[in-house]
């Protein structure tokens, strides 16, 4: 019987490939992390500027705090 990650499917957005994810943890659990990510997995990469970055520059897509 396969376990609860059988049943659902997350969704997990980062701007690092996971090949770099030994840039910000020890290479062990980093390897570890993404051979769990990775089991039947769909990688999808995207390329171009980020939308929220981009309407962020130009002031819009947020409020300024009072």
């Amino acid at each position: 019987m396969g376990g609860s990650c059988e049943k659902r499917s997350p969704a997990i957005i980062s701007n690092i490939h996971p090949s770099g994810f030994d840039e910000f943890m020890p290479k062990n659990i980093a390897t570890a992390t993404v051979d769990r990510l990775m089991h039947h997995a769909h990688l999808c990469q995207t390329s171009g500027q980020s939308v929220l970055l981009i309407q962020a520059q130009n002031g819009k897509g947020t409020r300024p705090m009072n």
